[in-house]
């Protein structure tokens, strides 16, 4: 049977029930507009009857506070971290896109392509008008300078931009370890709470928002389960083990251990792409922490990477697809005393197999043969005609590897690079060299051609500089005719062909800057010095696509075929971005629904627990009085 004084402690557990209710009422008050807060419950039930062996059975004891909950769905944060890493990469790839757009901008406040090509063009056909003039032609030659200025200047944005969003992958990087290192702590902060038979709902409010942030710069995978006890598996110890894996299945953290990434930049000799700055960053996994060696490479192509790191990688690197691929012909034998070994590699790839459109290292690289990578130093294009067929010989590196290609990689496939489908600054720098290799060789062509005004044989104006010297190319060597139809040639990496000539080192011959006289003006050296028919033929070739061809137009549409690339690019990036920040936001309303503090709900509780707590104090108050009455009035 209870005691006399079981009522009286009946009425304290519901004062400490309503005790317990009014302060977390109040700590959602105070964090209503906490970022990240998810809204507390207090969890009470009726504490344990007491047997009272009479007729009515059992005495109710009052009241047990089990637990103090947060209000929260995984299901909806699981939603919001998937779709947080598409606004992650789409935002980037606008963020950049909106740059290069800008640079290609041609208006009343910009001087672009289409004005500084319109303007070079305009004086050419003074110079038709006046062939013999020497102020018309070196105002021509002036205005040609000016569009291979243009060029350069294109070429330089285009590198500074791939340098920003280099920068930018490295510290979105250090922004991973960091993140990955401060969850793994407070996992180890919740078990140490939880372990004890408490709830760490504000520790794990931080941590679900350190995911959010994690999963804007990579997809992520978040799985939490509980820890039981080795000796009994059905008793669940109270602690959990959380897994974070991220890009499609790599452990970043698993429970209060964190994995870290390395950012290591490539050398000079590890170049992609002939139009890379140098110092791109390959990413590493980190096997030491204490001494920070590093282990497998991080595979930032993986197309589960996801968030910022994704749309970054995509701008820094793509290709469009269009990186090198082909089959391994024969393998050399080893030179052991050099460490040179040279293999041939076939391809048939469209773009290979114009080097107007090569965008291949200049300065060595890595290409992986048969799935292992080597390092080469140079490489030799050759295409004949009568086959179709063309090759690239590679002189390999076997020193820096320390192995040599064995017999057995012969019929195996070679790449160099990664296939990243889409149109980033690669792309774009290629595009102008393309446009740049195309227009000088057919001006050229013509030129070299004719006779100039006085009758002397006419020489090549456009060229590129040397990237050493003060020299200029002097571009012999052509595998395209003037009709843009491939010839068998035999070109390599070193030799003064047109692939030599990029947007960045574009630039009008030395001897015509400093005599404008030199420009082959006619055909016959035998017509007088007011024949323009080479000029004529300049002038026809610019508008013709049978003559010069670039991606099916004729040269003078360069920057419409351009922005038409880079419109697509921008409008799609801003559109996809658009709609996966308004769907996150959706998500995030759903996430706010169940979890948020609705400020209307909470003062009901108030009324709620006040009320319950001035009925339990009155209970007492009365109890009080009866005890009172009970011992000191009806006492002997």
């Amino acid at each position: 049977m209870p005691s006399q004084f079981f009522g009286l402690n009946i009425a304290y557990t519901g004062l400490l029930g309503a005790n317990a209710g009014l302060n977390t009422t109040a700590n959602n008050i105070s964090n209503a507009e906490t970022e990240g807060y998810s809204r507390q419950e207090v969890n009470q039930v009726a504490a344990a009857a007491i047997r009272t062996f009479t007729t009515y059975g059992c005495a109710g004891a009052g009241v047990d506070v089990l637990t103090i909950e947060r209000i929260h769905d995984d299901f909806y944060d699981n939603k919001y971290w998937a779709n947080n890493s598409r606004v992650g990469e789409f935002n980037m790839k606008q963020y950049y896109m909106t740059q290069i757009e800008d640079y290609f901008k041609d208006d009343d406040t910009t001087e672009g392509f289409t004005t500084v090509f319109n303007k070079m063009m305009d004086a050419l056909q003074e110079v038709k008008k006046n062939p013999a003039s020497d102020s018309t032609k070196a105002q021509f030659v002036g205005l040609a300078d000016n569009l291979t200025q243009y060029f350069n200047n294109m070429a330089v944005n285009m590198e500074l931009v791939q340098k920003d969003v280099n920068a930018e992958i490295k510290v979105k990087v250090d922004a991973i370890n960091s993140l990955a290192d401060e969850i793994a702590a407070l996992n180890k902060q919740i078990n140490v709470i939880e372990l004890s038979g408490s709830r760490a709902n504000e520790l794990r409010d931080r941590r679900a928002l350190l995911v959010d942030d994690l999963s804007k710069i990579v997809s992520v995978e978040v799985g939490e389960y509980p820890i039981v006890d080795s000796n009994d598996p059905t008793r669940e110890t109270g602690g959990n083990q959380y897994i974070i894996k991220i890009a499609g299945g790599h452990m970043l953290v698993d429970t209060d251990e964190s994995k870290n990434l390395k950012c290591i930049a490539r050398e000079d000799y590890e170049k992609v792409n002939q139009t890379d700055i140098d110092g791109l960053y390959d990413v590493y996994w980190i096997s030491n922490k204490t001494t920070e060696d590093v282990g497998d490479k991080f595979n930032l192509y993986n197309p589960l990477l996801g968030g910022d790191l994704m749309g970054l990688v995509q701008m820094r690197d793509g290709n469009n697809g269009e990186n090198f691929r082909g089959t391994i012909e024969t393998v050399g034998a080893a030179d052991m005393t050099t460490g040179k070994q040279t293999v041939t590699v076939s391809t048939d790839l469209d773009y290979l197999m114009d080097l107007d459109k090569s965008n291949m290292s200049d300065n060595g690289g890595i290409i992986a043969l048969g799935n292992q990578e080597f390092y080469y130093d140079s490489w030799t294009y050759s295409y004949d005609a009568t086959t179709n067929k063309c090759t690239y010989e590679f002189v390999v590196n076997t020193k820096r590897t320390g192995e040599v290609v064995t017999g057995n990689k012969q019929g195996k496939e070679a790449e160099i690079g990664n296939v990243v489908k889409y149109q980033g600054i690669p792309y774009y720098q290629q595009q102008m060299n393309e446009w740049v290799r195309i227009f000088s060789n057919a001006v050229n062509s013509i030129l070299r051609s004719g006779y100039t005004s006085d009758g002397k044989a006419g020489m090549l104006m456009f060229t590129g500089d040397e990237p050493t010297t003060n020299s200029q190319i002097n571009v012999t060597k052509e595998y395209n005719d003037e009709l843009g139809n491939n010839i068998t040639a035999t070109i390599k990496d070193t030799d003064d062909s047109y692939y030599r000539v990029t947007a960045k080192n574009f630039t009008v011959h030395q001897s015509l800057i400093n005599n404008s006289n030199l420009l082959a003006t006619k055909k016959d050296s035998a017509e007088g010095s007011d024949d323009y028919s080479l000029v004529a033929d300049f002038i026809n070739m610019t508008n013709d696509s049978d003559i010069a061809s670039y991606r099916g137009a004729a040269t003078c549409e360069f920057l419409t075929c351009m922005l038409s690339d880079v419109a697509l690019n921008g409008n799609r990036a801003q559109t996809f971005y658009d709609n996966y920040d308004n769907i996150g936001k959706s998500i995030n309303n759903q996430r706010i629904a169940i979890s948020g503090v609705d400020t209307d709900d909470e003062a009901v509780n108030l009324v709620k627990y006040q009320n319950a707590y001035t009925l339990a104090s009155k209970m007492i108050q009365t109890l009080t009085e009866v005890y009172d009455r009970l011992i000191l009035q009806t006492g002997v």
